[in-house]
């Protein structure tokens, strides 16, 4: 053999093994709290599928997240014993929840809230929370998780959290998982800016056709989607009829230049 031959053949056995082991250790659950490793560990979940897992709604009854496929969702994990992070945090994401509803269709999309301290966050607990937050209606809906699901729900959603003297260390991250079930973009922090949650799910209700949409429909959305602007001294989305206007009066002008050309064209030839 040559004689960088082995250090190739090294090469090729090494490289692989690092990645792979570099891959593996991404996918497993950190094992303390450190803000770098569980943003890596948040993101790395992204493009994966959420699993089906049985909740337990403010009405005691069980249900599945996959009954509510077909729309977006946007999921946060919280835990009520929590007195300041959790329920500002939530009452913030209510505040931008409404604008990008008002911006996308009151429908558009699923809001869900679970409580991830298992012990304590039970249907009585995750009561409680809801009505203080302002979010005990039917347009958000609130869970709570068994103790064997809550491991797999949370490393699905890419949520890592530890017990410290504050009750849990965990990152503040709401998802945003996509029609058909896949994580699709995490929005992390207290006060978010509205965009950062907003733009995701204008992309997936108004840009991503559904097969259930009609080409009017796809035309509307299409529309709306380029039509739909976020104002930052507003802090809210407007449909921007201008931009509208300016696109039908471009295009009636290029259709009138077309028809000129098709009769000046035309009447050239009469004249031969």
């Amino acid at each position: 053999m040559p004689k960088f031959g082995w250090l190739v053949v090294l090469t090729c056995l090494w490289v692989p093994a690092v990645i792979h082991a570099s891959a593996a250790a991404t996918e497993s659950p950190p094992t303390s709290f450190e803000y770098k490793t569980a943003l890596a560990y948040s993101q790395d979940v992204i493009g994966k599928p959420l699993g089906e897992y049985q909740l337990t709604g403010l009405d005691g009854k069980a249900f599945s997240l996959t009954q509510l496929r077909g729309k977006p969702i946007v999921i946060s994990l919280v835990f009520t014993s929590c007195y300041q992070i959790c329920p500002m945090t939530t009452r913030h994401l209510a505040k931008v929840i409404n604008k990008a509803r008002d911006a996308l269709g009151h429908d558009s999309f699923s809001i869900v809230t679970i409580g991830f301290d298992t012990p304590v966050d039970d249907v009585a607990a995750m009561q409680h929370f809801a009505v203080q937050q302002g979010i005990e209606n039917s347009d958000w809906k609130v869970f709570s998780v068994s103790a064997e699901d809550v491991a797999a729900l949370t490393r699905d959603l890419g949520f890592v959290y530890f017990p410290s003297a504050r009750g849990f260390d965990h990152i503040l991250q709401a998802t945003v998982v996509d029609a058909d079930g896949i994580i699709y973009r995490q929005v992390y922090g207290q006060a978010f800016e509205t965009p950062q949650l907003v733009e995701p799910l204008k992309q997936l209700t108004l840009g991503h056709p559904q097969p259930a949409d009609t080409m009017l429909s796809t035309l509307f959305n299409k529309i709306r989607f380029f039509c739909t602007t976020y104002d930052p001294i507003r802090d809210k989305y407007y449909f921007d009829y201008s931009m509208f206007v300016g696109i039908f009066i471009g295009a009636a002008i290029i259709i009138l230049m077309i028809l000129w050309i098709i009769r000046e064209s035309l009447r050239r030839k009469r004249a031969i």
